[in-house]
């Protein structure tokens, strides 16, 4: 295979390898210099030696990412305040192509950070993305069997705490239509009839910008919340709706700045979850 060919097929499957390591870290950044690093372990290795390309690229962005995760952990254990996920915006922007799995609500990449990695890289791989187990093994370097037994633990984890999906696209959109514009009215009663009894809101801030530093828990507390957000910004603050990690979201701008990306997970028809990103650092890829 030429240099040109090789490049053609490593562009044609870049935005799938992004959504790999993107689905077993949880940032952009870091899934972009985790596929680049592949790219070029891959044009100095042997290619005599490699059958598969896109299967050999698959598994070294998965063993890259999985060290990238270890590394990752500590670093969010320091995190101040509850840590999410970095958005994926989709609308309008096929600069930033990353192919998510249709399950990787920001929710879900949430529930996801409580698996050890090699639990995380052998869910995400197998169940997600559907490798099987023998490629599992060579990416994080375990017979397939102990990976087998890796992702039916993590799978028992995640079906517990993961979120509930029980809708589809038009009436997720329907629901965040009408909470944008509850908010927007701060319309209290409105927004208890759209907020699950049991919602939670989780914002990061990531000690950069004010946000709450542990899970608001109730839909009395998460709606008197969201009113005194918009009260505080007033008619500077303008939700509009977008996609956030494949679902109907919102981007929260004030005086024309991007200041926030909200992801909701609806269930019942009822926001059950939250997640407002606001860490500067985690918007400034978003056009």
């Amino acid at each position: 295979m030429s240099d040109e060919e090789l490049a053609a097929e490593f562009a044609a499957i870049r935005p799938r390898l992004v959504g790999v390591a993107y689905g077993l870290l949880g940032t952009v950044d870091e899934a972009d210099d985790v596929v680049q690093d592949a790219w070029l372990r891959l044009i100095r290795a042997d290619r005599s030696q490699i059958d598969d390309v896109t299967g050999w690229l698959v598994v070294t962005v998965s063993r890259l990412a999985l060290d990238v995760l270890r590394s990752a952990r500590v670093r969010r254990e320091k995190y101040v305040g509850p840590w999410l996920p970095e958005p994926v915006v989709t609308d309008g922007d096929p600069a930033d192509r990353v192919t998510l799995a249709e399950s990787m609500s920001m929710a879900m990449l949430v529930v996801l950070e409580s698996l050890s990695p090699a639990e995380r890289t052998a869910f995400v791989l197998h169940d997600v993305f559907g490798l099987p187990f023998a490629e599992v093994g060579r990416a994080v370097g375990r017979t397939a069997a102990a990976c087998r037994q890796l992702a039916a633990r993590a799978r028992r984890h995640v079906s517990a705490r993961a979120p509930r999906f029980d809708v589809d696209t038009a009436e997720h959109r329907r629901v965040v239509a009408a909470f944008a514009e509850a908010s927007e009215g701060r319309n209290l009663e409105a927004l208890l009839e759209l907020l699950d009894p049991d919602v939670v809101l989780r914002g990061d801030g990531g000690g950069v910008v004010s946000s709450a530093r542990r899970p608001i828990l109730g839909a009395d507390r998460v709606a008197r919340f969201l009113l005194g957000v918009a009260e505080r910004f007033g008619a500077a603050d303008d939700l509009r709706r977008s996609t956030v990690n494949g679902r109907p979201g919102l981007l929260r701008f004030q005086r024309g700045e991007l200041v926030g990306v909200m992801g909701l997970t609806v269930a019942g028809g009822r926001i059950t979850e939250i997640g407002i990103v606001m860490n500067p650092e985690k918007l400034r890829r978003i056009r």
